[in-house]
């Protein structure tokens, strides 16, 4: 199945590698987000002020939060996807809207600015991981490189 030019195929075990570790950090930085976007809101403090007395930094913590969120399910779910695909499953395939990242949803960094270092970490994080999960799609999506073995064989043939 190794040698397979589907685009899946290949590199089969290091993909599932990937996927997997990226899996996990994925579930690990969404427990991380929500456990401090509602711990943000419980205590209501940002900048050692009170959000609760800031309309509009509450609703720019509950939107910050939103977009953190989906970035980080839009992830868990192409991150899904992949595993489906590496396990075979006939419903998800490499066409499906699944298969692709999309486009990152976009942080606010000048409301983000106002919100507790560990909350802004956090955020940057989920970026940064959308941006990995993005570099890796492409990279996958792109036709194989033939190896220098290859190139000397089809050579030899060639000639032959």
């Amino acid at each position: 199945m190794a040698g397979q030019t589907d685009g899946v195929a290949i590199g089969l075990p290091v993909q599932r590698a990937q996927v997997e570790n990226l899996y996990v950090e994925a579930m690990l930085l969404a427990d991380e987000a929500h456990a401090a976007f509602a711990a943000q809101r419980d205590l209501g403090s940002i900048e050692g002020g009170r959000v609760h007395g800031d309309a509009l930094l509450q609703v720019s913590l509950a939107c910050e939060s939103l977009k953190t969120t989906t970035r980080l399910m839009h992830i868990i779910a192409w991150l899904l996807h992949r595993r489906a695909m590496i396990a075979g499953d006939p419903f998800a395939g490499p066409n499906d809207s699944a298969a692709r990242i999309g486009e990152p949803v976009a942080v606010d960094w000048d409301v983000c600015a106002r919100f507790d270092a560990p909350l802004r970490r956090i955020v940057a994080a989920s970026e940064r991981l959308f941006e990995r999960i993005a570099v890796i799609e492409a990279g996958w999506a792109s036709p194989a490189a033939v190896a220098p073995v290859q190139q000397l064989l089809a050579r030899l043939e060639a000639r032959l």
